[in-house]
């Protein structure tokens, strides 16, 4: 599974890829990642501020409450925050239950 929830946190394992036309969630990548498309370049960081905004915004969490856990400068990352209603609703709604 792609995501783990434990202690009212979410660890999220991502495979990113930047220079997409706009940032979204994608298919699943293998059994054990979600493919997310980020807008930004992956050049200075710009890629992983905008999968920060991007996972913001979507779960409804405080940038400053997403951490990167793994793979800052990998195209796999694993990335915790708080649970939401927000996450909880999407992971119904995509049956990823």
């Amino acid at each position: 599974m792609f995501y783990e929830i434990k202690e009212d946190r979410v660890s999220l394992r991502i495979k990113a890829q930047p220079n997409a036309s706009k940032s979204e969630f994608c298919e699943l990548y293998g059994e054990d990642a979600i493919k997310i498309r980020i807008k930004a370049p992956a050049v200075e960081g710009a890629a992983n501020k905008e999968l920060v905004k991007f996972l913001s915004k979507s779960f409804k969490v405080p940038k400053s409450d997403i951490i990167f856990k793994t793979g800052q400068n990998s195209k796999i990352k694993i990335i915790e925050f708080p649970l939401t209603e927000k996450f909880s609703i999407w992971i119904e709604k995509n049956g990823y239950r």
